[in-house]
């Protein structure tokens, strides 16, 4: 079992940053990657970023620039910077991890809202 509480999240105005968090606790050798989505309403919910175990990256196009995953081993923490944020950014940001025997894992979720 994995557990994810993520944090970080809030209103900032368009161009602005805001750090996501996910800190997981639980079985975290089972962790294979990482990965943050998002929903916003009325829309499916989207791969924004991955990060294998290995150090490998993803990026939708939209955030390619803009945003960076990262992750601390040291306590056990998954980070999403994002910069030059847009309103369309705007949604529910959720951490998942996916372990050896392909669980997935979901954190709560995070609002983030960018105002025009």
């Amino acid at each position: 079992q994995v557990q994810l509480v993520e944090s970080g999240g809030g209103l900032v105005q368009s161009g602005g940053s805001l750090r996501l968090s996910c800190r997981s606790s639980g079985i975290i050798a089972s962790i294979t990657d990482m990965g943050w989505y998002r929903q916003a309403p009325g829309r499916e919910r989207e791969l924004v970023a991955r990060l294998t175990r290995g150090g490998n990256t993803y990026y939708v196009d939209s955030v390619k620039g803009r945003f960076t995953i990262s992750r601390a081993n040291a306590d056990n923490t998954l980070y999403l910077q994002m910069n030059s944020l847009k309103p369309e950014d705007t949604a529910v940001y959720l951490c998942k991890a996916t372990t050896w025997d392909s669980r997935d894992y979901w954190g709560q979720g995070t609002q983030v809202t960018v105002s025009s």
